[in-house]
């Protein structure tokens, strides 16, 4: 098996090099791979690259450009990030609300198995999902300061607080064994049906993931898609043999999420935020023109009118 050998900065300077990438500032373009990491920053080559087969770059690529990009996706992923935190504490706080309200507040009434779906092939499931919150508390419960004082002064731990120490995947699994009835109850807090509200959190732990590791963001797909809803119709996307060719499982597929589950000012503030480092990657990318940036990551033309439509 061919392996892959340690090459030094000088030697990472002249792999690019040769590939076509114009390199104006030696120097800077040294502190920039030593701290970010040669393979994160050339992670972004491909959107620069001549075509998929012809492994160069288009003529005139500086390495300011493939930093920008670089950089512009790390601030896009830490917007999304902070407002996807949003979601995942507006959703903890409404299941932990919706489950003590009805089923108690200590674990033994909460984590109630006769409390989740009953349905016979969900069975397994149900006692993987409960088995799961047990062991975040065994594990987790004295490292949280909220938590630990529940279990010093109360001797339990209550669903509100429990949450705490949750991952967005455990809540995305805990909302698939809620009892219909209850998953109704939450999906119309966000004016949509359940089944519609079930892939939207399952996919936003999954976005949460990846912006939490740092991860490539901006031509991110994601093997799920969202139901086609309202904004693909009034957005008039385009389509390819009758799909939807942007918004289903790509980063504009997060933000329409992200439109029916966040506030409208939180919405407003989210796509400001987005507005103003595309303005600012359009004024130092020259060599790939702005809407095929846009499209790569899944956004049509007029993805901004998002923002005004109800």
């Amino acid at each position: 098996m061919k392996s892959k050998i340690f090459k030094t900065l000088d030697e990472q300077i002249e792999i690019l090099s040769s590939k076509g990438l114009m390199i104006n500032d030696i120097r800077k373009a040294k502190e920039v791979l030593i701290r970010e990491n040669y393979f994160f920053v050339s992670g972004y080559r491909h959107l620069f690259m001549r075509s998929d087969k012809d492994n160069t770059f288009i003529k005139g690529t500086t390495f300011e450009e493939l930093y920008g990009m670089f950089l512009f996706d790390r601030k896009v992923r830490n917007i999304m990030f902070k407002y996807i935190l949003v979601v995942e504490n507006n959703l903890k706080s409404i299941i932990s609300y919706e489950l003590s309200r009805k089923y108690g507040y200590k674990e033994k009434d909460y984590l109630d198995p006769k409390n989740f779906t009953q349905d016979a092939i969900k069975t397994r499931q149900v006692k993987d999902v409960l088995n799961k919150m047990k062991r975040q508390i065994r594990v987790n419960g004295r490292k949280h300061t909220a938590t630990m004082h529940y279990i010093d002064n109360y001797g339990y731990i209550p669903m509100w607080i429990l949450v705490k120490v949750l991952s967005l995947g455990i809540i995305s699994e805990l909302y698939s064994i809620l009892k219909s009835d209850d998953r109704m109850f939450i999906a119309e807090l966000y004016k949509m049906d359940a089944e519609t509200l079930g892939i939207y959190i399952s996919l936003l732990a999954n976005y949460r993931n990846i912006c939490a590791h740092e991860d490539i963001l901006y031509d991110y797909r994601t093997q799920r898609q969202i139901p086609d809803n309202k904004y693909h119709r009034m957005l008039d996307i385009d389509k390819t043999d009758g799909e939807y060719i942007f918004g289903k499982n790509d980063l504009f597929a997060l933000i329409i999420m992200l439109k029916q589950m966040i506030s409208e000012e939180e919405f407003h503030d989210l796509i400001g935020e987005v507005s103003y480092e595309v303005d600012h990657l359009d004024g130092i990318v020259d060599v790939v023109p702005l809407n095929r940036i846009l499209n790569r990551i899944g956004f049509p033309d007029n993805w901004h009118d998002i923002v005004d439509l109800a």
